[in-house]
């Protein structure tokens, strides 16, 4: 069995209003879903759970493949009542962790794997880029998602599936949340719009995994230092105050200029604690989630309890190597 999480409302923050993100619409979510089936059963797969959403992404997969006489696998709606929010992520995560699926695809942005990774820890996923902000995800062909799926399946993903680090935020010693790429201290007072953008209100930015190739605030951080996510550390920087400047990509087309600290590291384990001087909010993976006020204390630790990431390309080398393709 496998299971498909698909986030009707990823590409729709303010941030692509604010800069020139690849919108993907909900048609191409239909689209890319309808692929991931016809492959995972193409190689095999004969049990599909989708999770319910507003737009009905799961039900018109069904209807349309059946019309069209391509569906073999038997495709279900998980039974489960529907809130409209990011809830429905981690609660149908949830689900599908009781259920013993073998591996699950994760369609949306940072947010979105953020949710579902809340909820499984053990089992794969193979997340594929179709928000705003798309560090954790990553662009993929549907049918290639699909196939690995099934190889994952089959048995030949055990040696291409890694841990992945998480960011935990604590408030005497209760974990609030979690994020899986960065977490950014803003002075910001509301959640509001959820999607952080105002660089100049960002005070700090902590993150586990940063490169100049991608988008948003982990990025800033990359255009100083790369962390991959496979190095068991993290950074955090300090920002607009009078340190260095430097050019990043703030987001989809937007180049900022920026005043940072030097990184430094923040090893596995290691506790970064933060005593509020002003009230503001948390981003984690660019969504605000977290209010605190003056005075408080807040701490940050890197571990390595994350989601287990699929490999996709080395799961199906070594699916080839193995003979999965051959009939």
């Amino acid at each position: 069995m496998i299971g498909i999480i698909a986030n009707p409302a990823s590409g729709k923050d303010i941030r692509r209003l604010v800069s020139y993100a690849t919108v993907v619409d909900n048609n191409e979510k239909v689209n890319i879903v309808k692929r991931i089936v016809l492959a995972a059963q193409g190689c095999g797969v004969s049990s599909i759970f989708i999770m319910p959403d507003t737009y009905q992404i799961g039900y018109k997969v069904i209807e349309d493949l059946t019309l069209e006489k391509r569906l073999s696998a038997k495709v279900d709606i998980l039974d489960m009542e529907m809130k409209g929010s990011h809830h429905d992520t981690t609660y149908a995560a949830k689900l599908m962790k009781e259920m013993n699926i073998k591996c699950v695809l994760v369609l949306g942005g940072d947010g979105t794997s953020r949710a579902v990774a809340k909820t499984i820890q053990e089992i794969p996923i193979i997340a594929i880029s179709t928000g705003t902000n798309n560090v954790y995800p990553i662009m993929m062909e549907g049918t290639i998602a699909g196939m690995a799926a099934a190889a994952v399946c089959f048995g030949y993903g055990e040696k291409n599936i890694k841990r992945d680090k998480r960011i935990e935020i604590y408030k005497d010693k209760e974990l609030l949340d979690i994020a899986l790429v960065d977490a950014v201290i803003s002075k910001n007072l509301f959640v509001g719009a959820k999607a952080i953008w105002n660089v100049e209100n960002i005070l700090k930015v902590i993150t586990i995994k940063s490169h100049p190739a991608s988008i948003g605030f982990s990025a800033l951080v990359g255009c100083k230092q790369i962390v991959s996510e496979d190095e068991d550390y993290g950074l955090y920087v300090d920002l607009n105050n009078k340190y260095s400047q430097l050019i990043a990509p703030l987001g989809a087309g937007i180049i900022e200029r920026i005043h940072m600290s030097e990184p430094k590291i923040l090893r596995l384990n290691e506790e970064y604690v933060y005593l509020a001087d002003t009230n503001g909010v948390i981003a984690l993976d660019g969504e605000r989630e977290i209010e605190f006020k003056q005075g408080e204390k807040l701490t940050f630790k890197i571990t390595r309890k994350g989601p287990v990431r699929v490999k996709v390309s080395e799961v199906l080398e070594n699916a080839q190597k193995s003979g999965f393709f051959i009939r």
